[in-house]
């Protein structure tokens, strides 16, 4: 279990455009680095529509947004064309960050238990140390908290 104080663990991973990203070459910059369940789904979009929608605040600050989910990198192109999403969404087919972070975890629905992703957000620091987790996430207003962290 990851706790604010930690540093966050190093990945490399590709975007919906294929390129790559590694955490460490964001060291010197704040990241919002959220995880997600699902690509194309009500609340996932939601919530990366509202990011997309302050990408302006976060990015005038100085802050770097990456979003992440087991989807692949073509289902990333496909939520990013159809949202006009314009930060990069990590793609985690093996499911290496969502454990790394964990956030892959047990879920259970109507009865039926099987694994996902937790909704999680971590706000890193300059250094690459977690600043703020915000654990079980609900979407509505979520962005305005992370704004409102961000600002202190």
């Amino acid at each position: 279990m990851l706790n604010v104080g930690d540093i966050a663990p190093d990945f490399t991973a590709e975007d919906q455009d294929g390129n790559t990203h590694r955490l460490k070459q964001y060291r010197g910059q704040t990241v919002v680095l959220y995880f997600y369940p699902k690509d194309l789904t009500s609340g996932c979009t939601t919530q990366a529509c509202d990011f997309r929608d302050n990408l302006n605040r976060l990015a005038a600050g100085n802050v770097v947004l990456l979003g992440v989910s087991p989807d692949t990198v073509k289902s990333h192109r496909k939520f990013a064309d159809k949202e006009s999403l314009n930060f990069p969404l990590l793609a985690d087919p093996e499911k290496e960050l969502v454990n790394r972070y964990g956030v892959w975890v047990e879920k259970s629905m109507y009865g039926r238990k099987y694994m996902g992703v937790e909704r999680t957000t971590f706000i890193l620091d300059k250094r690459g140390r977690i600043k703020h987790i915000f654990p079980k996430v609900k979407v509505q207003g979520h962005v305005q908290e992370v704004l409102n962290a961000l600002a202190d």
